[in-house]
């Protein structure tokens, strides 16, 4: 059934579960602002023009409406995985800073000003790129000068130089640069400073740039950067509550240097609550993308020749099965959407866990394991369309390698996904170990066609996973922290994993349990359940290992995915229009190398 036959009670639900609680004016306001014409790229001058009209459908304070500013990103991903990246850092990482660590100066919020209306970019710099981890244990210096009040930002030596999207010289360019401050000679911990790196003339004095990086999965203007005795006014200082008497003596309300740094990372909720709307959206792209492919093309192969693709049960499972991941994905949006408002909403100085391998789970755990879950699976959903659309997937006007290459590379970015897995399933494995085991779920009694079915699995196997690992550690011999973890961490970050995959699964039946139109449920409900299928199968090896599921069970499975792609079929029309974005931002299917689209040249012509 076309969306526009449904009642408008049914239409305004679907927008609500696809774009979330934004209206149909600024999804309007969003539409053009990404389809507007823009200048000739003139330097940088292009990408700030488009990060202006972007920034202008959002409210003034980002953080007032966080349904707008994460549908903003994941539209802005669909159109172009390049933007969405420069927005996230612009928005999220620079302006998020600024706001929120920042007592509200004027000197401050000038620039806060000029980010706003597109005169400057905004770049955010945290990794070091001379050393593993350099979260955890950054070198570059801020030491105050008593004398002046000013800070003194500086790269101690080659390998603390910072690595980010700082290339673009000609035009201004205003960075957040984590450093380690310093008083009287003492390490105070990891703050955020406002510093100007370019302006309209090019870099400014104090400031060192390297040659281009090239980085093709994610293709912006990346180089190192190195301070040199810059001096920032002490407004430059996010302080975040801390403050220096005149007497020199320093206040934090963190209490220590580790809890500083967390207070500092905040911002970065902000990033692991967006990215699971951006992996949605392009997950659903891609997955519209590789159904509408596979209904369009005939197949020569001897078994049934000019059949549609789409006919095929190994073309089902995998381009169904992606329609059902990204439907996931978009109940994740929902879910850490929900969760970055609640974290908000609570003290900012809550306590989390302690830092081991990052600080991003101790900042706030389900967020970090939402983005490490999110931009797994669409890096999966994405090269899985693009292998599945053959030789059209490679064609650049359909976007599917970009947008593979932006969630694979957001692996490693924004947090790193595997570090991430390790931490939590530590922290799982210690709570146990603190007498805080928790009861066995109960075993599942629905059968696998049933959306419920999968959720009940992976809590089981998360319990079962942490057990497993509890009395591995218990059994380990005395020694050092690493000595007892280091045989350990495979199946750590696996039970990490399998905690966020797990927050996926709830999410998805708390979306079904919460819509009202029930031809919509009959849609979505078969989607829910192929997406746990899939899951499992992935997951096989892992849930015999733990009998958290027999052979049987896993045997079945191929015809379970088989019945449930025959459900999921009748709902086709329905789902790739509602999945689709507007044919502008980003058309589907289309095949630049068509005769009816080439123009030609003929030689040899007398």
């Amino acid at each position: 059934m076309p969306l526009a036959s449904l009642p408008t009670a049914t239409r305004d639900e679907i927008q609500r579960l696809v774009h979330g609680p934004c209206d149909a004016a600024f999804l309007s306001d969003l539409h053009q602002a990404l389809t507007a014409d823009v200048p000739a790229d003139v330097g940088g001058r292009q990408l700030l023009h488009r990060l202006r009209l972007l920034g202008e459908t959002l409210p003034y304070d980002l953080f007032d409406d966080p349904a707008r500013l994460t549908t903003a990103h994941a539209w802005a991903a669909v159109t172009d995985p390049s933007l969405c990246l420069a927005a996230l850092v612009h928005h999220l990482l620079c302006l998020g800073s600024i706001t929120q660590l920042g007592d509200g100066s004027g000197d401050v919020m000038s620039r806060v000003k000029a980010l706003r209306s597109g005169r400057a970019k905004g770049v955010y710099l945290i990794t070091e790129a001379g050393g593993a981890n350099s979260h955890l244990a950054t070198r570059t210096r801020a030491e105050l000068d008593p004398s002046t009040g000013e800070f003194v930002l500086h790269t101690p030596d080659a390998r603390a130089a910072k690595f980010g999207s700082a290339g673009t010289l000609d035009v201004p360019q205003t960075a957040v640069v984590l450093a380690r401050l310093v008083t009287e000679g003492t390490d105070r911990g990891v703050f955020a400073f406002v510093a100007d790196l370019t302006d309209d003339e090019g870099l400014l004095p104090g400031i060192e740039v390297s040659s281009p990086i090239g980085l093709g999965a994610l293709p912006l203007d990346y180089v190192q950067v190195r301070f040199h005795h810059l001096r920032l006014p002490h407004t430059h200082w996010l302080a975040d509550g801390a403050g220096i008497a005149p007497d020199g003596t320093f206040h934090d309300p963190a209490g220590f240097a580790e809890r500083r740094l967390q207070r500092t990372l905040r911002v970065g909720q902000g990033l692991w609550a967006t990215m699971p709307a951006v992996a949605a959206a392009t997950s659903r792209q891609s997955a519209v993308q590789a159904v509408t492919y596979a209904q369009g093309r005939s197949t020569q192969g001897k078994l049934a020749p000019g059949v549609p693709l789409l006919t095929y049960r190994t073309q089902q499972r995998a381009v169904l099965g992606a329609l059902a991941d990204a439907f996931a994905l978009t109940c994740a949006a929902r879910g850490a959407r929900a969760l970055w408002e609640e974290s908000r909403a609570s003290p900012s100085d809550r306590n989390g866990p302690e830092m081991s391998f990052t600080p991003w789970t101790a900042v706030n755990q389900p967020l970090a394991a939402y983005k490490a879950a999110a931009v797994r699976l669409a890096a999966r959903v994405t090269a899985e369309c693009q292998r599945r659309c053959g030789f059209s997937g490679h064609l650049d006007v359909n976007r599917l390698g970009a947008y593979h290459g932006f969630h694979h590379a957001f692996d490693a970015a924004g947090g790193d996904s595997q570090l991430i897995f390790y931490d939590i399933g530590r922290a799982l494995v210690e709570g146990q170990g603190a007498g805080r085991e928790a009861e066995p779920p109960p075993p599942a009694d629905t059968p696998p066609t049933s959306a419920h079915w999968w959720p009940a699995v992976v809590r089981r196997h998360q319990y079962g996973l942490t057990r497993h690992l509890t009395q591995r550690l218990r059994a380990a011999e005395a020694g050092t922290p690493f000595d007892a973890w280091n045989p350990l961490l495979e199946d750590a970050g696996l039970l990490g994993e399998i905690y966020a995959n797990a927050l996926v699964a709830k999410d998805v039946t708390r979306v079904l349990a919460g819509t009202r139109d029930r031809d919509l449920v009959r849609s979505l409900r078969p989607l829910a359940a192929l997406h746990g299928v899939a899951a499992a199968r992935r997951w096989s090896g892992s849930l015999l290992a733990l009998e958290t599921l027999r052979p049987a069970d896993i045997q079945a499975l191929s015809a379970v995915s088989d019945r449930l792609c025959d459900e999921v079929r009748p709902h086709l029309p329905l789902l790739t229009e509602v999945f689709a974005h507007p044919d502008d931002i980003a058309p589907v299917d289309r095949d630049p190398a068509s005769p009816t689209t080439l123009t030609w040249t003929r030689g040899g012509t007398a």
